[in-house]
């Protein structure tokens, strides 16, 4: 079975921070596959912009080796490379300066007033601004022009509003695309189809049949070479206020009228404002704060968080467990078990809905307790779902319950190649499609409801608990659970 490649049109993308490290490992291989599988059209360029001394020719020679980085050497093809890169261009701009602005709009004004223009900030959100005055004063946008602004999208609710009131100095709503690629994963998209798809699902998917969830973003790795920006924002704000809450949302929601971009991001946003508040009054009992120590990942030695950061002390979280709560018709009574943090036990993503137990179970006398059916959607390494069942065990001798999953891997359930999130997402920009991609009230209610639990832990002095890299986290995550009568799921 293959998949359905359908072209966009011409356009230009202007990638600012063209030679940073997100360019080189996710935005240029992404655009490269969807050349290699012939989505973009003849005559479409890629512009790289920063600060950088670059020819034409030294940008793909960049370019060329982040390929060969970040892309299989089996998807690697000479003549598709060649055929990448000869659409490839450089431009030396200065967000803080008139240097290069001139050269960029000559580069664009090439290509004619209606091509589709689309301006990717691949920069630090401090700059946003300025990169956005700069585009509005050398008059690089007009009616098809998009922007693509990458998180974080503020540090704290008044400076999110201050950030988006900024961008919507010089950009309509309409035009503004802040992504998060974890709405481009194959598995999030079909968590949709799978609810509003089938008849199967929806029926059972409330707080009558659904006992609980939990939502995972588990990491192996420590800072990476991100101290600086990661010691100022903490797991909660890193991955709980996008990431998390996303995927909170996307699996709470109500079934939209049409799969379209604002009935589904209307949907959401009533899901954000039907969150318990979490403040000072309970931020010790339904949240755990976690920091890494040294240990073993992977087989090897790792350092402490302080040592990784090398600083003696730091009160920011490597760890967050969250017990949330919806407060409406379909999820009352259901908590959400949120956890993120680095340095732990596996690499993965997954979402796991847990049913209720049937209401009176008739083999009890034979075969004991009947375990729960489980939905497990693995979002990372693996794509896929696995939905587990009790069924009788084969052969003689009586009636012998387990539980089994049945599972649909997508790569091998379809036997294509699985796309990466930003493949999806970028391509959706330069169709103008916004439906995976945050809207700014949307952004401003995750702040509103993530700022209390900050001002929470500096009120009550709630300090991380240390836990021992390459375990699960904090023990106190564990009771956060367990004393609800759950525990949290164990990958396979």
């Amino acid at each position: 079975m293959s998949s359905q490649i359908i072209p966009v049109d011409p356009f230009d993308y202007v990638v600012f921070g063209g030679n940073g490290d997100l360019a080189a490992r996710k935005l240029l291989p992404a655009l490269y596959h969807r050349d290699r599988d012939g989505q973009i059209p003849d005559g479409a360029r890629i512009i790289g912009a920063s600060r950088t001394l670059f020819s034409h020719d030294e940008y793909r020679a960049f370019a060329s080796e982040a390929l060969k980085a970040h892309v299989k050497p089996e998807d690697l093809h000479a003549g598709t490379v060649a055929h990448f890169l000869e659409r490839l261009f450089y431009c030396h701009v200065d967000a803080r300066s008139q240097e290069g602005w001139a050269g960029l709009k000559a580069l664009l004004d090439e290509s004619g007033d209606m091509r589709i223009r689309a301006f990717y900030m691949a920069v630090s959100p401090n700059l946003f601004g300025e990169f956005a005055a700069k585009v509005s004063e050398y008059g690089l946008t007009h009616d098809n022009t998009r922007v693509v602004v990458e998180k974080p999208v503020g540090r704290d609710l008044a400076s999110a509003k201050a950030l988006n009131a900024m961008i919507a100095t010089y950009f309509h709503e309409d035009q503004v695309f802040r992504i998060d690629h974890y709405l481009g994963k194959e598995t999030v998209q079909n968590l949709m189809a799978l609810r509003f798809a089938n008849a199967l699902y929806e029926p059972v998917w409330n707080a009558q049949h659904i006992d609980h969830v939990q939502i995972t973003v588990a990491e192996q790795v420590g800072l990476e070479g991100r101290a600086g920006y990661y010691d100022t924002a903490g797991a909660l704000r890193d991955m709980v206020q996008n990431h998390i809450v996303q995927l909170m949302c996307l699996v709470a929601l109500e079934p939209p009228s049409v799969f379209k971009d604002d009935a589904l991001r209307d949907e959401k946003l009533k899901i954000l404002r039907s969150l318990r508040p979490l403040n000072a009054s309970n931020v010790e009992t339904m949240t755990v704060r976690g920091q890494y120590k040294s240990g073993a990942s992977g087989g090897h030695a790792v350092k402490s968080y302080l040592e990784d950061l090398g600083e003696p002390e730091s009160n920011t979280e490597t760890f967050v467990a969250i017990k949330a709560e919806i407060n409406n018709w379909r999820w009352a009574g259901v908590p959400f078990y949120l956890r993120t943090g680095k340095r732990l036990s596996d690499r993965m993503s997954e979402i796991v809905i847990t049913f209720r137990k049937p209401p009176h179970n008739i083999f009890a006398d034979i075969t004991g307790e009947v375990q729960q059916n489980q939905l497990v959607l693995r979002l990372q390494p693996d794509e896929g779902m696995k939905q587990y069942l009790m069924i009788k065990d084969p052969g003689p001798g009586g009636m012998r319950l387990r539980q089994i999953p049945l599972d649909m891997t997508f790569a091998q359930s379809f036997k294509v190649r699985n796309p990466d999130a930003y493949e999806r997402l970028l391509m959706d920009v330069i169709r103008g499609n916004q439906t995976l991609f945050m809207r700014r009230d949307e952004v401003e209610a995750a702040w509103d409801w993530i700022d209390p639990i900050l001002k929470g832990w500096e009120e009550k002095g709630q300090k991380p608990q240390g836990y021992t890299s390459g375990t699960w986290g904090p023990s106190a995550s564990i009771a956060l659970i367990e004393r609800d009568g759950r525990t949290w799921h164990e990958p396979d």
